[in-house]
């Protein structure tokens, strides 16, 4: 096997640019100094901030510039480290300006709660008539929207001290699930012994050995049924963590006060759900074709990920996805394309894997710069989709930066997926539309398929589940092994439908989704795909207003509610479109794959 190249064997023009942030370490080193200083010179703020409207702007101005300077001190640091992690000076730059941060925290504490002590008309009155506040309008607004959940000093800093302690069982599941759970010696697909571990387990779902398969299965889950009521437990104890701060804070309910962030109705997550479950039958009617195009006469949940069309061995290599993918984004205009070849050609990119590089793929950057995109490059037709949807988050970040203020450049995670995910959208649509070859357009059909299936449908189960369980908590139901079972075992049963056989095993997959530890977040990948595919068809229907108004989402960052910026984008989530448009897409593309596969 060949061993991977350290850092320096990698040729610079395969490299990010990181010294468009810092030009130098030592400047970086100059900014850590000017921030401690001004962190300490903002402490005296305290106590003022009633005095007078200009009082209050100087230090608006001054905590937006803490923030803007510390994002990017610690992008920065972490990028540098994520080249190689075992970088030692760039491990103790990212400690520093972590331990900073937290440093910072504590010394702005007062600012919010000492601010909402300020009459509502007098701070309204203040956008008005003192010059400059203007621009901090819509941050006044939301601070003045969650002031009944915002509590006193004290409470707050009393919160504040026990969020650690509330925060142990996700910290207990981390340890577990990362470090201590341990998996049996299962059959591999050359008929030896293998270890399974969770890595390998995605592998073997996918194997075309179905024993293969149904042992991974029984075996992973058998692991975790070992330790049923620890997991209960520890679970349990997460859940009743948010109900603690839902009620701490004045909310009716634990799904109202996660929702409230983003000021989204419960309505659009409740339509959410039902809207998925309206468009069941064609649901079905997927995993009808699954079974007849892998021939079995029953199928299992073990046969949920193995692909029913072979992967295509093609290749691609970095210059020809690139290429591809700018075609692809040709519908997005001349200047959304021209950004995407400063991105190629002024190393905005970090392309090939290296010994110590962070695995995966991501988009990140900080305000004042460029994006930036990292990549581990092994020319898979995945590997094409990965590069143009982390360049999908990349273009909404530059558009963001390049339109908005600091203060509203960034953007909530509830639309972070949307650019993404209309980029793969315009590049399966470009794929099937110039592929000749009966297989790969296969392919590309049922991963579509399968996206859909598991970033929509299944994360609304997973955000029913998380309705359910709250809900019993909240009654004061207790969350046990058993509860906690029954209610994941029936929702699989009614997703999965009655052409499924719904193993028993299932009922403990609950147990093994890290995202439930960080409850009611799931369903933002679906509301981001479903407005992602509304929003795609809106782009290649050739209407420029509707080009128009996704590419002015893009330029929105944060200035407005999530589903406000959707809304003038072209995605009402008040209305069940989206989802309605997602399933019709799922419907039709499934109509064009049976037509494949005979």
């Amino acid at each position: 096997m060949d061993k991977l190249p350290e850092r320096n064997q990698i040729e610079e023009k395969f490299k990010w640019q990181l010294e468009d942030i810092y030009a130098s370490n030592d400047l970086w080193e100059a900014d850590y100094k000017d921030l401690s200083a001004k962190s300490d010179e903002f402490a005296l703020y305290e106590g003022k901030l009633n005095d007078s409207g200009s009082i209050l702007l100087e230090a608006l101005d001054a905590s937006s510039y803490i923030n803007q300077k510390l994002e990017k001190m610690y992008v920065y640091a972490h990028m540098r480290r994520d080249e190689d992690n075992a970088n030692p000076q760039y491990q103790d730059m990212l400690m520093r300006v972590e331990f900073l941060a937290s440093e910072i925290s504590a010394k702005m504490s007062f600012f919010e709660p000492e601010m909402l002590t300020i009459p509502e008309e007098t701070l309204r009155g203040y956008v008005q008539s003192v010059p400059g506040m203007d621009l901090y309008k819509f941050v006044i607004e939301e601070h003045l929207r969650q002031k009944n959940h915002v509590l006193s000093d004290k409470e707050e800093r009393l919160l504040a001290m026990a969020s650690e302690a509330l925060g142990t069982s996700d910290e207990v599941f981390s340890m577990f699930n990362d470090a201590d759970i341990k998996f049996p010696m299962i059959k591999g697909p050359d008929g030896g012994k293998i270890e399974l571990t969770k890595g390998r387990f995605s592998v073997f779902m996918d194997s075309s050995d179905r024993s293969v398969r149904k042992n991974a299965f029984k075996a992973l889950y058998k692991s975790y049924t070992d330790y049923k009521n620890t997991l209960a437990a520890c679970y349990s104890g997460s859940v009743k963590a948010d109900c603690f701060y839902a009620k701490a804070r004045k909310f009716d309910g634990s799904l109202i006060a996660a929702l409230d962030s983003d000021n989204v109705p419960v309505e659009i997550y409740d339509r959410l759900i039902d809207t998925t479950h309206k468009n069941f039958k064609t649901l079905h009617e997927y995993f009808k074709t699954r079974k007849k195009a892998l021939g079995v006469s029953s199928l299992h949940l073990y046969d949920m990920y193995v692909p029913i069309v072979k992967l295509p061995e093609k290749k691609y290599s970095f210059d020809e996805a690139k290429q591809i993918v700018l075609e692809a984004m040709k519908p997005l205009g001349d200047e959304y394309c021209s950004v995407l070849k400063e991105a190629y050609d002024n190393r905005w990119i970090d392309i090939y894997e290296n010994a110590g590089k962070t695995s995966g793929a991501y988009s990140w950057g900080c305000f004042g710069t460029h994006p930036y995109v990292l990549l581990n490059w092994q020319g898979t037709v995945d590997d094409v989709f990965t590069l143009a949807h982390e360049l999908g988050h990349a273009m909404h970040t530059y558009y963001s930066n390049k339109t908005q203020p600091y203060i509203y450049a960034g953007y909530k995670i509830f639309v972070a997926e949307v650019a993404s995910t209309v980029n793969e959208n315009l590049l399966i649509k470009y794929l099937l539309a110039n592929s000749t070859d009966r297989d790969e357009k296969a392919y590309l059909i049922n991963h579509y398929l399968e996206s859909i299936r598991l970033t929509i449908i299944r994360q609304v189960m997973f955000a029913e589940f998380e309705k359910k369980v709250h809900a019993m908590c909240e009654a004061g139901e207790a969350l046990t092994c058993e509860t906690l079972c029954n209610v994941y075992y029936e929702l699989n049963a009614e997703y999965f439908g009655k052409g499924v056989k719904v193993d028993k095993e299932i009922a403990m997959e609950w147990a093994r989704i890290p995202h439930f530890y960080n409850a009611f977040y799931v369903y933002k990948y679906a509301v981001g795909f479903s407005a992602a595919v509304k929003l795609s068809d809106n782009v290649l229907s050739g209407d420029k207003k509707l080009k128009q108004q996704y590419l002015d989402f893009l330029k929105s960052g944060g200035s407005d509610y999530p589903i406000e910026l959707l809304k003038k984008a072209g995605v009402d989530l008040h209305t069940p479109d989206a989802v309605d448009s997602a399933m019709k897409l799922f419907a039709d593309m499934l109509e064009e794959f049976k037509q494949y596969i005979g």
